[in-house]
């Protein structure tokens, strides 16, 4: 959430379109968007269940996936997340994980280099590692798919499109947490204010209200937009 006045937490990122900001990592439901959970980055005070072999990111996702152990849930993750000891122990918690990885990530194999369209893969203890190659490197770690290579509806070259099945599925789950963020900034109710918690307070009556359209979606069927249903 944009902010730009004092804050102890406040967070420069310049990839993102509000590059200072307040900080928060989100669940989210795959299939309809709700928004499930949400933690706002307060630095070293951050409320969390810290553990050590995972890191901080690693100790964002146990946490708020604690309520869902042992239900068989699957995640998605970007790279920020994704280590193959987070994987090891959501497995191990009966939790599925799907995510792109970091090539310097510990623990994970040294692939080699490959041409366009190649594929390699090395699994260990239900985690599989896998790197394809498309316009550029793409690394994913997995513990609910193989290796397997699928056709796409797309073409290159007149010739259909091959893509590894895990890569199709983590563009198809991801997309809707960036979506959410979308939506919002079309119909923002924040105000002008010097004090970061009201603002804070605006921004969380828009995930309400973002909830509640999905809600609405899911029962009736139906997508007047969120503006018409606001």
């Amino acid at each position: 959430m944009l902010w730009k006045g004092r804050l102890g937490f406040r967070q420069y990122i310049p990839s993102k379109r509000h590059r200072y900001g307040i900080k928060a990592f989100v669940l989210c439901d795959c299939q309809t968007g709700y928004i499930l959970d949400i933690i706002p980055y307060t630095g070293k005070d951050t409320a969390l269940d810290r553990h050590a072999d995972v890191g901080v990111s690693g100790s964002v996702v146990l946490t708020m996936l604690g309520p869902y152990k042992g239900r068989g849930h699957i995640v998605y993750l970007d790279n920020w997340y994704s280590s193959p000891l987070l994987f090891s122990n959501l497995h191990a918690l009966k939790i599925g994980a799907c995510g792109t990885v970091r090539s310097n990530r510990k623990h994970l194999p040294t692939f080699p280099k490959l041409k366009k369209g190649e594929v390699k893969s090395y699994h260990a203890n239900n985690v599989l590692a896998l790197k394809w190659n498309d316009r550029k490197d793409v690394t994913l770690l997995t513990t609910v798919h193989n290796d397997e290579i699928v056709t796409t509806e797309k073409e290159r070259d007149g010739q259909p499109q091959l893509k590894p099945k895990a890569i199709i599925d983590y563009n198809k789950n991801m997309r809707l947490v960036d979506k959410s963020d979308m939506m919002i900034s079309f119909n923002e109710c924040l105000r002008k204010t010097r004090k970061w918690y009201k603002k804070y307070f605006f921004h969380l009556m828009d995930l309400c209200v973002l909830n509640a359209y999905y809600i609405h979606c899911s029962l009736t069927g139906k997508k007047p937009g969120l503006r018409v249903f606001s």
